[in-house]
């Protein structure tokens, strides 16, 4: 998938992986996110730790890699980059609050890199990595000062990061498939 929001790639969806990329960080997103609120009962973000292993730390690093190889820089590095993180977080479920929080902050620098390097690809790109940035600030806040609010306020937001990432994979995958814009993407 290109970095531009208007869901035409010059490529067949099946030859770019980013199609794939956004739907695994949307899905890892969007479960984590409604995990961390504890809207469900008994659940927290640790809850999410197979999810964010499986399809947000494998499937992007993959991903990543795919993108990489088809000279797709900033997908390639968001994603694998992203992968790591999630492969990471989920690995390490022990960690002390200041080990979290640190390592929280310092990812969120990374989705801060990414949307920085997407302002320009469109609203979708910037949506994506603007929340996460905020989202990912917040859990460090939230980590750093044992703070069950501010952490419930950065699984929304990370929700809405992850929502729109799978809407907009949803959208370049059925506009594709159909051969016209079946979805809005502007």
């Amino acid at each position: 998938m290109s970095n531009d929001a208007s869901g035409a790639t010059a490529r067949s969806a099946g030859a770019d992986a980013g199609n794939l990329g956004y739907l695994a960080l949307g899905l890892t997103l969007l479960g984590y996110g409604l995990l961390a609120t504890g809207i469900f009962s008994g659940t927290g973000a640790k809850d999410a730790a197979l999810l964010a292993h499986l399809v947000g730390g494998l499937t992007l690093f993959v991903a990543g890699f795919w993108q990489l190889r088809a000279g797709e820089g900033f997908t390639g590095t968001a994603f694998t980059g992203l992968g790591a993180f999630w492969a990471t977080w989920s690995a390490a479920g022990g960690a002390g609050k200041n080990a979290a929080g640190l390592f929280l902050l310092l990812w969120a620098l990374l989705a801060l890199t990414l949307t920085a390097a997407s302002w320009n690809a469109g609203l979708f790109s910037r949506l994506v990595y603007g929340l996460l940035t905020v989202s990912l600030g917040l859990s460090a806040i939230a980590t750093f000062g044992s703070s069950g609010g501010l952490a419930k306020l950065a699984g929304w937001v990370a929700a809405a990061s992850g929502l729109v990432a799978w809407y907009w994979a949803t959208a370049a995958l059925t506009n594709s498939a159909w051969g016209r814009a079946a979805l809005p993407v502007k």
